[in-house]
């Protein structure tokens, strides 16, 4: 048997011996090679096996005691505690294959964080035979928990709404590389306001015609159509802010506000095509009492963002795996589509960048005027200033996002 000792080359018990005589006695040694402190004990127990054994022994003509146990343990624990340790061996370099980095895939919550993982889910499954890398999906229940998670880096590749992808690009090293296609070929999504179908309210008239009165169900002020898109087109164009005008406001999901408008919690909630569609699929009953009195404009559609800094060839294959998803010919493409058809109003991904972004700019800079504008001042000077430099601000916001 051969064995490796430090870089010499041990053939026989003869040359094992004499590799470990004085060797052993070096501290580097003896923490590298532990088994080289077997010497001291073979010779222990060489010593003391003939103090009783050895005189009669060699006077029978056998071998004493001490050294047979000596070359008994050599021969049977020196190649385990080689094993054990760390020497130099032949095959040092053909390391063990590293696992590759999950890719981690936010998801913006249509419904529940648990629905959202199940509709994604094929795809992504799909995404991580193609690109070898594990998925990990980021799926929170809040857009306030999804931009944290983007902010710190949890997150190399995610689907958002304007508002979020907005301030992911500004200010958290994303970048835009597609936008969403709807199922009904439509460019994007609207706003809605709704009421129970027998409600008082039948449209923004009576709405208004009782402010102080009603109990309001919107979303984050981060999402689009539950806060951003009513709260300027409805309210901040009237001179009113929703969060002073209602008797009690409730802030939560898409989905729960609908169900509490149901519910009879709220009078009135914000909601969209995608997720009323959604509720209408879960809720058939609660569904058929809503009502909707409000459409806003067309708002774009969610767009997919990945981080800055991510290796290029693997980025390169993300992008092209998202944009031809559903493309592919046969029964292939068919097994694509009925995945992307899990994903309430998808049916697959164009390319984009980050102009397609400036709508939602648009859309909040138009906020914070009318909210200026119809505000309280202490002068037509401060009030004239505050606009000014609110379009000092929409100019400078515009320049970031299209300067990627």
């Amino acid at each position: 048997m051969k064995l490796f000792i430090g870089m010499r080359l041990v053939t026989s018990p003869a040359a094992t011996d004499a590799a470990i005589r004085h060797p052993w006695r070096s501290e580097p040694l003896q923490r590298s090679f532990p088994f080289l402190k077997l010497r001291w004990f073979c010779n222990r127990a060489k010593t003391l096996g003939g103090r009783r054994l050895g005189t009669s022994m060699e006077k029978a003509g056998r071998m004493p005691f001490g050294e047979r146990l000596q070359r008994l343990l050599i021969a049977g624990l020196l190649p385990c505690l080689l094993a054990c340790a760390d020497p130099i061996r032949a095959d040092d370099g053909a390391g063990a294959k590293e696992t590759p980095a999950p890719i981690h895939f936010g998801i913006l919550p249509i419904g529940s964080a648990a629905e959202s993982r199940e509709q994604w889910r094929p795809l992504l499954e799909d995404l991580e035979k193609k690109v070898g890398h594990p998925v990990d999906i980021v799926s929170v229940s809040s857009y306030a928990g999804l931009s944290g998670a983007i902010a710190d880096k949890r997150v190399d590749i995610a689907f958002l709404s304007g508002r979020l992808a907005t301030e992911a690009v500004q200010r958290q090293h994303m970048r835009v590389v597609a936008q969403f296609v709807r199922s009904d070929g439509a460019k994007g999504n609207v706003a809605m306001l709704i009421v129970r179908a027998d409600s008082p309210i039948h449209d923004l008239k009576d709405l208004f015609a009782k402010p102080g009165h009603w109990r309001y169900g919107r979303g984050e002020p981060l999402s689009v159509t539950g806060y951003v898109a009513p709260e300027a087109q409805v309210f901040a164009s009237r001179g009113l802010n929703s969060d002073t005008f209602f008797a009690h406001v409730r802030v939560s999901n898409h989905q729960n506000n609908a169900l509490a408008v149901v519910n009879g919690e709220v009078d009135v909630a914000t909601c969209n095509n995608p997720d009323l569609d959604l509720f209408r699929q879960n809720f058939p009953n609660e569904a058929s009492q809503v009502r909707v009195i409000w459409r806003s404009s067309l708002i774009p559609s969610g767009v997919l963002v990945v981080r800055d800094g991510m290796p290029e060839a693997l980025r390169e294959q993300l992008i092209a795996f998202m944009r031809d998803y559903g493309h592919a010919p046969g029964a292939a493409g068919e097994r694509e589509r009925t995945n992307l058809a899990r994903i309430p109003d998808l049916a697959g991904f164009d390319a984009a960048d980050e102009s397609v972004l400036k709508p939602f700019i648009d859309m909040e800079f138009q906020l914070i005027r009318e909210q200026a504008r119809n505000g309280r001042w202490i002068s037509e000077q401060a009030r004239d200033a505050r606009l000014k430099q609110i379009d000092v601000d929409y100019q400078s916001a515009v320049h970031q996002l299209l300067r990627h």
